[in-house]
Order: C-alpha cells, then structure tokens, then sequence
C-alpha cells in the first residue's frame, strides 16, 4: 500500500512539473511568435542598386526603429522574383519596380503602391563597345541578344517597348536574363549579349572599364520623356491588397519612414549619403560609388507621392507589347495609393 502511495506521488509530481514546465514554454515562447507576427519582411529586387537605396538606407538611419517596426530585409536578383516571394505570402512588401501591380492586376491578383521612390527608371540600355558602331540605336537590335535582369522583369518590359518603338518584334530578337552587377558585367564580357538594361553603379562601372557605351539613358526626367513619352514612375514600396486591408497602421508607419528617407536623400550630398551605406556596397571603389550616386540623385522622389502622369505612361508601355494587358480593363486607381504618403508632415 505504502509502495503504490509512492508511485502515485511520484506520477502526480511528474506530471506537475511537467505543466509548470509547459506552462514556462508557452509564457517564454508567445511574445517571440508574437514578435514573428508583427515582423515586416520586404524584399528588394537587388539591394545594393542605386535604384533601391531606400530600403538600406532607411534602415542605417534608423527611420524604421523610429516608427516601432521589425523590419528585415531580403535581396533577390530581379524584380520578378520579388514579386514571387509576395504572392506566396513569404515576405510582406516588395521593393520593385510599380509597373508590376499592372502587370499582376491583369493575372487577376491586386498588389498596390504605396510609396513611390523614383520618378524615372533610373537606368540605361547599354550596348557592348565593339558593336557601338553597329548598333546606334534599339532599331539595330534586330538579330542581337537582349541582357535582362529576368524575363517578366521590368527591364524586359522596357526594353520590348523601346525595341517596339524602333518597329521591331519580338520575335526580332532573343531576351536573356542575366541578373545584374557582376553577373551582367560577365554576359557582356563573354559576348552572350550584345545590349543590356542596368542601373548605377554597374552603369558607371561598365562607362568606367570601358565595356559598354549609352544607347538610351533614363535616369533623368528629360532622358525618360524623350524614350518613353512620359515620366515613368519606376521604384516603389508595393503591397497585396488584402494585407493593406488589415495592417493600414503598419503601412502608415513604413511610408513615413520612407518618405524620411527621401527627404534625407534630398538634404543631404552624395558623399554623406554613401557614409551611410555598407561599405561592400561600394564595389570596392568608394569614389565612383559617389561619383554613380550624385548622377542619381534627380531620379529619386521628393515626397513619395504617384506622380499624375505617371500610371497612364507606364499602362501604355506595357499595353505596346504585353500580351496579358492587351484588350484588358485595367483600374489604375486599384494599383497605388496616396493615402499614407498624404499623412506625412
């Protein structure tokens, strides 16, 4: 009798320290999956191009922390793949070019803008020095190979509207991805393509070495009206709509801390804001990383807002030659917002 008192005892005892135990668990690991929940990953289409600086950069300056966010920022090569990572619900914000919440609206899924970080592209089509002479413009690039960062990315979308232009087909030339940076800089130097569309400081780099030559610059506003027939609003913070439903606060807080980041970016030089940046991020050589930013610094914002002109000038770029946009109803309303940006003093 004594012996089965000592085994119930022990039972009960066990499972009494199993429960505080248990209870320990669940009272150390809640504020962490709560902490996940309120976590804001964004991923950027390349983070370290001039093009998407604002993301790091905020981020250096502390603006997110300001606003009480967990932000973690990821990198994929190519918008597209980007894209990719939001729709499937892995990251919470994409740092991509605008013109993919039109792309999307026609596949039936609706994505939004709600800050938008440049007014232009921000890029140039460039072509390999020793087919300068031959190829003058995108009109000779029948027969060529076109350098893209991915295929469904923004550079192919550009670069088959440019090309559409010039009255070629598609089927007049090949498109190949190749990433961006060093990636790129190898397809030129191999001769696998003949014009690529990149972005600072790999622009600068290629001016530099002496591998390329301009074909079409847009990195200022003049640049892009010439090409495109309009301001081409390019970089922007993008959301699915059905999480802007539900986390409007959250989306309030990282437009601020974008727009901060803009008006930082308007106050400050070239060499102040590269003090600001990682120093891999230079390439390597400091001096034509500021030399690049200072050449960039009239594409970005200066408030974050949708420029007027802008939807309608990237609608008909797409709508030239994207076989899912043609004949379709696309509500440009559904595919930014000013809303956040407005609230920022």
């Amino acid at each position: 009798m004594r012996q089965r008192f000592k085994v119930c005892a022990y039972v009960i005892g066990t499972l009494f320290s199993t429960a505080l135990i248990g209870a320990a668990v669940l009272t150390v690991t809640a504020p962490a999956a709560q902490a996940a929940d309120n976590k804001i990953t964004i991923m950027v289409g390349g983070i370290n191009k001039l093009i998407y600086l604002p993301p790091k950069l905020a981020e250096n300056l502390g603006y997110f922390k300001d606003e009480g966010l967990d932000v973690e920022l990821q990198s994929q090569q190519a918008g597209v793949d980007a894209e990719n990572e939001l729709l499937a619900g892995a990251v919470q914000a994409v740092v991509g070019y605008y013109d993919h919440s039109i792309d999307l609206q026609s596949k039936g899924k609706e994505v939004l803008s709600i800050t938008q970080l440049l007014m232009v592209p921000g890029g140039m089509e460039m072509v390999r020095s020793d087919l300068a002479t031959q190829v003058r413009s995108m009109a000779d690039l029948k027969g060529r190979t076109l350098g893209v960062t991915g295929l469904g990315s923004s550079s192919s979308f550009l670069a088959q509207y440019l090309a559409s232009r010039n009255g070629l087909k598609t089927s007049d030339y090949s498109m190949l991805p190749v990433g961006a940076g060093n990636t790129l800089i190898a397809a030129l130097k191999q001769k696998r393509v003949d014009v690529v569309w990149t972005t600072e400081p790999t622009t600068s780099m290629l001016l530099a070495s002496g591998e390329a030559k301009v074909l079409v610059d847009m990195n200022s506003a003049a640049g892009t009206r010439a090409a495109l027939g309009g301001l081409y609003p390019a970089s922007a913070v993008y959301v699915q709509a059905a999480w802007l439903k539900t986390h409007k606060p959250e989306a309030a807080k990282l437009a601020r801390a974008f727009v901060r980041t803009l008006q930082y970016i308007q106050s400050h030089s070239a060499e102040e804001i590269a003090a600001k940046m990682p120093a891999d991020y230079y390439g390597g050589n400091k001096a034509l990383y500021v030399q690049a930013l200072k050449a960039s610094l009239p594409m970005y914002s200066p408030d974050g807002k949708m420029p007027a002109e802008g939807p309608e000038v990237v609608l008909k770029v797409m709508a030239g030659f994207n076989p899912n946009i043609k004949g379709k109803k696309i509500d440009l309303s559904k595919t930014y917002t000013n809303e956040f940006v407005n609230q920022v003093k």
